[in-house]
């Protein structure tokens, strides 16, 4: 099973096994290639497969690309954003996974509105608390909320985690537990203009615990292309 199409078709089998293992229904699952690093004809092989959503982490290399790649295709930016780049990723992407702080919000929502467009935003928790990653803590998780709630141009749809890395992936079912609850926090607090109807969690080595723990967008890269090549 070498063909992209070929790895396409196992995952989304595993998807479906997943979902209906935790009593989900697989197509409120929305199954993100991670694109980063890799070539456009590769990508463009995934869009014949019927993949219509792409992650990418580098804001460079995802200028050079996207452009390159025809089709209703939207485009997740799922890497760490420095506030210098938020202009290229407000013009960019549909999707922004990646929120961390109120300067970077900021930043997202005057080029949104400058583009005229409102920009569909997710907040990164640092739910494992490691000093390398980053993610808000959850003591500042609710804050962050409520500024991004006032931002015109920013719709607040849910929230994104990336565990910490290990080789059992139900070692990283605490951390979309923890994310859930956080998830679910937030919503009660039924603050305006916020939804948390998304959880962007999992990827190659343990999707499928997180769709069993509420994951509403999957990451995957190397299942699909290979193993990631520098940029």
């Amino acid at each position: 099973m070498n063909s992209i199409a070929d790895r396409l078709h196992e995952i989304r089998l595993r998807i479906e096994r997943a979902a209906e293992k935790a009593g989900r229904n697989p197509k409120t699952i929305r199954l993100i290639a991670v694109s980063k690093t890799k070539p456009v004809s590769l990508i463009r092989e995934a869009v014949a497969a019927g993949v219509t959503d792409f992650g990418e982490n580098y804001i460079q290399e995802a200028r050079e690309k996207i452009p390159q790649v025809a089709g209703k295709v939207r485009w997740h930016f799922i890497g760490h954003l420095q506030k210098n780049k938020a202009k290229y990723a407000a013009a960019l992407f549909e999707w922004v996974h990646t929120i961390d702080r109120i300067e970077i919000a900021d930043a997202l929502d005057r080029r949104a509105g400058m583009e005229g467009h409102q920009l569909k935003a997710l907040i990164e928790v640092n739910v494992g608390k490691e000093a390398t990653k980053s993610g808000v803590e959850e003591k500042e998780l609710i804050p962050l909320v409520e500024h991004v709630s006032g931002l015109p141009n920013l719709s607040l749809k849910g929230l994104m985690v990336i565990p910490p890395i290990t080789t059992d992936p139900h070692e990283a079912r605490e951390y979309f537990i923890k994310t859930r609850r956080l998830a679910e926090q937030v919503d009660a607090l039924h603050i305006t203009g916020v939804s948390m109807e998304e959880l962007s969690m999992g990827m190659t080595s343990d999707f499928e615990v997180a769709i069993e723990e509420g994951a509403t967008m999957v990451r995957i890269g190397t299942a699909i292309f290979g193993p990631r090549e520098m940029p």
